[in-house]
């Protein structure tokens, strides 16, 4: 659990970090949601260890807008709340999700992917 504590805090304190210097603002849903696919992305990379890190990144960036897509459906459709909209971005989902930044969140990926396996391997040694 205190990994996953640590994962969690982790991803949503840079989630965060990230949106202010990107867009200079942020929502508390988004920490929730960075902090999820930090988590997200650690699980990845138990899965898939013996996997080239290309392919790892694609299945986190997957995962990121899976994440993303709950997030915006739950946040900005069901509750209003406009957290962020890429209706503008060609073939968007709902205002949700669209393959620009799916491209990013890969990208983004293969920086985290390292920090993730050090993290599962720094608590995978405790465990032991």
């Amino acid at each position: 659990m205190k990994k996953y504590f640590v994962l969690f805090t982790t991803g949503a304190l840079g989630y965060a970090a990230l949106e202010l210097l990107w867009r200079a603002y942020t929502h508390w849903s988004m920490m929730l949601a960075g902090g999820v696919c930090f988590a997200l992305i650690s699980l990845i990379c138990k899965w898939f260890a013996k996997a080239p890190i290309a392919v790892k990144a694609i299945a986190c960036g997957i995962g990121i807008t899976a994440v993303e897509l709950g997030f915006g459906a739950l946040f900005n459709l069901h509750l209003g709340m406009s957290v962020w909209d890429y209706s503008r971005q060609p073939f968007n989902l709902w205002g949700q999700i669209c393959p620009a930044y799916s491209a990013l969140w890969v990208g983004i990926s293969l920086l985290l992917i390292p920090v993730a396996e050090a993290i599962n391997e720094s608590y995978d040694l405790k465990a032991k």
